[in-house]
């Protein structure tokens, strides 16, 4: 919508630039015939010429604004342009720090996992060893306690 508005407001402002441009030669043609004819006119053309004149001036001053105008648009609009295209990157990389982030915890939980699990194995393996050394020890007792009477039976025996 924005695009059909801005185009018929172009198509007025260089119509109306056109208008001005010519009405502007004309005047200044005018000016020149009158200064190369030097006639000399009643009060009321003069004053009519003097109108025309200084018509001719304003609409140069105003052809200029308008111009000024014009490339100042321009410069907006292609200053929105970049600040658009700005916006659309910098959301694109948030999205994709926001998903690294989100694979970084992923990857993160899941190693947590994997650690916990390692915790688990290892505290059942020292348990596991635990149990063992006791069950040596209670085996070393008994070989002791065989082995005194063994050497108590072999020197009765």
């Amino acid at each position: 919508m924005e695009d059909k508005g801005s185009g018929k407001g172009n198509e007025r402002w260089n119509g109306a630039t056109i208008n001005l441009t010519e009405m502007s030669s004309n005047l200044e043609s005018l000016q020149k015939l009158l200064l190369k004819k030097a006639v000399f006119v009643d009060d009321e053309t003069f004053s009519k010429a003097s109108l025309t004149a200084e018509q001719a001036r304003a609409i140069k001053v105003l052809e200029q604004r308008v111009e000024t105008l014009e490339r100042e648009l321009d410069a907006a609009i292609t200053a929105a342009a970049r600040a658009r295209s700005e916006k659309r990157q910098a959301e694109a990389a948030q999205k994709a720090a926001e998903l690294r982030a989100q694979e970084v915890t992923k990857e993160l939980e899941n190693t947590t996992k994997v650690f916990e699990l390692h915790m688990e194995e290892l505290r059942a393996k020292q348990e596991e060893i635990t149990k063992r050394d006791k069950d040596i020890k209670v085996l070393e007792a008994i070989i002791q306690t065989l082995g005194g009477k063994d050497s108590s039976h072999s020197k009765n025996g």
